[in-house]
């Protein structure tokens, strides 16, 4: 990987991405690694976080693992940021928000617990890291930020309210940051993922496969795609690009009836 010939689209970048011991975050983790960035691979399972270590340095690439839970506290969310960016020798370039949990049920049926444990980890715990990071990001005058959002903020979903109003709220927040930070030199995006197929959602497989299969694409996403449109996001490719949000979901709502 470090002797490849062509250039690296984030060679010498340091990149923080949340929740990347398993599926989008995951792939976002070993594409950047792939692309030259030394990358804090972060998430609450120390094995799962060891194993995704391990298979980037065996490709060649750089990480560290970083134990986090952000549906802790906002605390927890700034101690992430100072842990991440001691890992990664004093800086952050790219911070991928990309930690997220995703009920399924009918909004009567979600009781206080499920609400907060959504709100806390899909909003809290990105608006504490960005304000823990993007402040130094602007004193050097650049830095990326990537919100993972996802195509159920745009449309009515039953027994998604919730989860899709987490989203959109991370995607509106992304546009307040890119007006706050984007003259400081941060550029600050998001990407909604369609219907990803990782381990975490396989057990939707059935219930989602008429609904992609009528999509253009004809197929379910996977964390590769999600983590190609990443790595452009995070690269001087993107740098025109501030509080957009990329929908990467096979052509689903371009078809939506």
């Amino acid at each position: 990987m470090n002797g490849c010939s062509l250039a690296q689209r984030l060679d010498g970048r340091t990149a923080l991405v949340t929740g990347s011991t398993s599926g989008i975050g995951r792939a976002i983790a070993i594409a950047f690694a792939a692309e030259g960035a030394h990358v804090a691979v972060s998430g609450r399972d120390d094995a799962r976080g060891a194993a995704t270590v391990a298979a980037i340095r065996e490709a060649g690439g750089r990480a560290d693992f970083v134990r986090a839970d952000l549906g802790a506290s906002a605390d927890a969310a700034r101690a992430l940021a100072g842990e991440g960016t001691r890992a990664l020798g004093g800086r952050v370039d790219v911070l991928v928000n990309n930690a997220g949990i995703f009920p399924s049920a009918p909004t009567a049926e979600v009781d206080q617990a499920t609400f907060d444990s959504v709100i806390a980890t899909n909003v809290r715990g990105p608006f504490f890291l960005v304000a823990a990071l993007a402040p130094s990001m602007a004193e050097r005058g650049s830095g990326v930020i990537i919100n993972i959002g996802s195509w159920i903020s745009t449309i009515g979903l039953s027994s998604g309210a919730l989860y899709g109003a987490s989203k959109g709220t991370l995607e509106a927040l992304t546009r307040g940051w890119a007006a706050e930070f984007g003259r400081s030199g941060v550029r600050i995006n998001a990407i909604a993922p369609g219907v990803t197929l990782t381990d975490g959602t396989a057990h939707l497989q059935d219930h989602t496969r008429a609904m992609v299969d009528a999509t253009p694409a004809g197929r379910f996403g996977t964390p590769e795609d999600v983590a190609a449109a990443a790595v452009y996001l995070a690269s001087d490719d993107a740098s025109f690009m501030h509080g957009s949000t990329l929908l990467i979901d096979g052509g689903a709502l371009t078809t939506r009836a």
